[in-house]
């Protein structure tokens, strides 16, 4: 494997355990996809894997590298996209893609080329000579995808890329964070929003609370919810979420959003249930369909809430 984790533990001043024995490994070409709810331990990880924060104890290596000891060599092996905007204001989106290609050592004709491929890719040619100081966030943020993306390390980090990115360059952006795979390079992608990390992923780690709750790929995490559909009813504005009946098992409220587990036998009455709360104007509508990446996720996760999905996406 091209990054091991192994046993990773970081405690923070007052005993909160960001990081509870966490393990994984990511391979050469994989989309690997870090998912969990906001202060689940997911940066801390990635802070360490870049040398920015230190473990307590545990171990994690690049290419058999010791990158604890020696972080110099992770921010080599590593290109970065983080949370926060890229500090572009003096350039224009051309220029700050150019330059992060050239700081990581890419040939000037050969980043010049990447560059304005990245850019008609992403439909961002309207803002290429745009100083970074005028520039939406939503742009910013596909500027800063680019700045990682354009020279690549071995393994690109990407912590929330899709933050404020219209549905359409979302799009071209996944399809980006696929092609990088495609090229070699091991592509981690750290998020809350579990409809986009079930588009693109390969293998897949959830994090709640510092630990590592489940781990593989979404065909194997499924086999977990066995033979169970899985019913989803979206309430009306304003109604109150009605009793609900003993078969809809395992069953989660989410703001308007009421998504249970039905046994096959229990599903002709699940459904007849289903349609008398739309006639009588309680529910909005209902679906009913095999397991999905959230369903295992709201059953691993502490406080789904905190990662609602938001917006359309792909």
């Amino acid at each position: 494997m091209l990054l091991e984790i192994n046993n990773v533990c970081k405690t923070y001043r007052g005993g909160v355990k960001a990081n509870d024995n966490v393990s994984l490994s990511i391979a050469k070409g994989e989309v690997f996809g870090l998912l969990g709810p906001n202060g689940a331990g997911k940066t801390t990880l990635i802070n360490q894997i870049i040398g920015l924060a230190m473990p307590n104890s545990g171990s994690i290596t690049i290419n058999g590298v010791d990158v604890v000891a020696n972080p110099g060599y992770a921010r080599q092996a590593c290109s970065f996209l983080s949370q926060t905007q890229a500090p572009i204001t003096g350039l224009t989106t051309f220029q700050a893609i150019d330059l992060v290609g050239r700081i990581r050592g890419g040939k000037k004709a050969d980043v010049h080329r990447r560059a304005m491929e990245l850019i008609e890719k992403l439909e961002m040619g309207e803002w290429q000579k745009t100083m970074g100081l005028t520039i939406s966030g939503g742009v910013r943020r596909l500027v800063a995808f680019c700045m990682a993306a354009v020279t690549p390390g071995e393994i690109v980090i990407l912590d929330e890329p899709t933050n404020d990115i219209d549905p359409l360059r979302r799009r071209a952006l996944w399809q980006e964070v696929q092609e990088l795979a495609r090229q070699g390079s091991a592509v981690l992608l750290v998020t809350h929003n579990v409809l986009e990390a079930e588009r693109v992923v390969d293998r897949l780690a959830i994090i709640d609370e510092g630990k590592v709750r489940g781990m593989g790929t979404l065909a194997s995490l499924k086999e977990d919810e066995g033979d169970a559909m899985r019913l989803e009813l979206t309430l009306e504005p304003g109604k109150a979420a009605p009793a609900l009946p003993d078969y809809l098992q395992q069953p989660v409220i989410i703001n308007r959003r009421i998504v249970g587990r039905v046994s096959p036998a229990d599903i002709p009455t699940a459904i007849d249930w289903a349609r008398g709360l739309k006639g009588d104007g309680t529910i909005e509508e209902f679906s009913l369909g095999p397991a999905t990446l959230e369903d295992i996720y709201i059953r691993l996760v502490k406080n789904p809430d905190e990662a609602e999905p938001s917006g359309e996406v792909m």
